[in-house]
């Protein structure tokens, strides 16, 4: 069978027709190691050179803790360079050079770069994607680069990059088709991203004693929250403290987004040897937003997005309302992927969910609403309503909430696929 020629893109080509031909070069979505992507990196000349790299990997968390960093670094007067993984509605949301999105045109620029280098090279949609955003970082000759890694850690594209500094923000059951059903498993992949000798930081309370071993004969000691750091609310739950070997900060700011992972960062912050002065941290604290996570829009209705798709991250939304939404109703909008733990997470929402709104989601790993209600219906008596649409039942549930004395909160999560289709202003 001959081999089946793909047509790259023309030289005035836009971006979309770059992402559709990213999208049809590689066999497989996902195609785990670094050997090809390395091969190209080094065609490419990747080299952070005077920059420092801070990589961030992680079941959940690694958002927030990304924002965290770069809004404390750059209140530290450092600029930065970020790439993050997914994207909610549009490309250019992953790379931000000192805060702010690049033009199309830039991407653009990029992908032709990592086309000419790649020769005979096949490489996936997200390798494509983040070579262009390293070519895109070094171009910018920025102070720090901030990598989220895309899955696991171990094999990911963006570990043919050392870390300065690396952290791990928490470990989940998640993705077990490739990091495996079992947390020590998982913990192993995520722990490939540090190095011998260099600073690496574990926010996961439970991180398994087995792989910190493995990590210890490997010449590698993490600094551990709750062994090496830790933090605390202040006793009139309007402020917090961190600790740690070389600092103890009082009477901090409580941001908008998780705080366990803003001690995380605080702790890489410390290992990365750059002055970060303390009212920049506290600046960075309260500035720092993350679309996407623990969103809150003050409506009417009022609604909280999220793109929490495990059962970890919804627990943790679920313990978020039941202290910020304490006694109201909660109706959730909900689309999921069918690869996901989708009775897991349902069960971790219910205990705070009083209606659900279940969406179809598009694509070959979509869930349909009626396979959520069937996996609902499993664990708990209720009769949630379906749609064909995030859009449909976003309009049902906040057209209900408004109707609603009680005055409902509208919550919407699952997937990022879910959060992307809800309209921009929201």
């Amino acid at each position: 069978m001959s081999k089946q020629v793909i047509a790259k893109p023309s030289s005035t080509a836009g971006l979309d027709a770059w992402l559709s031909y990213l999208e049809a070069l590689h066999p497989t979505e996902i195609d785990m190691g670094l050997v090809r992507v390395q091969a190209v990196a080094e065609r490419l000349g990747i080299e952070p050179g005077r920059a420092k790299v801070m990589t961030v990997a992680g079941t959940n968390g690694k958002g927030s803790t990304v924002r965290y960093l770069e809004t404390i670094l750059r209140a530290s007067g450092y600029t930065t360079g970020v790439y993050i993984s997914p994207h909610l509605q549009h490309y250019e949301e992953r790379v931000r050079i000192n805060a702010k999105q690049l033009d199309a045109s830039q991407h653009v620029a990029a992908f032709q770069a990592v086309e000419a280098a790649r020769g005979e090279t096949s490489l996936t949609y997200f390798e494509f994607g983040t070579l262009a955003a390293f070519w895109l970082l070094q171009q910018s000759d920025v102070d720090v680069w901030v990598l989220e890694i895309g899955l696991g850690g171990r094999l990911d594209a963006v570990n043919c990059i050392a870390a300065d500094v690396a952290m791990i923000t928490s470990v989940g059951i998640d993705h077990i088709g490739f990091l495996g059903a079992d947390r020590s498993g998982i913990a192993r992949e995520k722990a490939g991203v540090f190095r011998s000798q260099r600073a690496a930081v574990i926010g996961e309370p439970n991180f398994p004693a087995l792989v910190l071993a493995e990590l210890q004969q490997q010449d590698i000691f993490p600094q551990r929250v709750g062994v090496d750091f830790s933090y605390r609310l202040s006793d009139d739950q309007q402020g917090w403290h961190f600790f740690s070997p070389r600092s103890e900060l009082h009477q901090l700011p409580l941001p908008q987004l998780p705080l366990p992972n803003a001690a995380t960062a605080l702790m890489a912050l410390e290992l990365l040897d750059l002055p970060v002065p303390v009212q920049a941290i506290r600046e960075g604290l309260v500035t720092a937003r993350e679309p996407g996570r623990l969103q809150y829009h003050a409506g009417p209705p009022e609604v909280l997005i999220d793109v929490a798709h495990n059962p970890q991250a919804a627990t943790f939304v679920a313990g978020h309302i039941q202290h910020r939404f304490a006694g109201r109703p909660v109706y959730a909008v909900v689309g999921m992927l069918k690869d996901k733990d989708i009775a897991g997470t349902l069960q971790a929402l219910a205990p705070v969910v009083s209606q659900w709104f279940l969406a179809d989601l598009q694509g070959h790993r979509a869930a349909s609403a009626a396979e959520l209600a069937e996996a609902l219906a499993s664990a708990e008596d209720v009769t949630p309503q379906c749609f064909a649409s995030v859009a449909d039942a976003f309009v049902a549930a906040k057209a209900q909430a408004t109707d609603d004395s009680q005055q409902p909160l509208v919550l919407v999560c699952g997937s990022f696929y879910t959060v992307g289709k809800l309209p921009q202003s929201e």
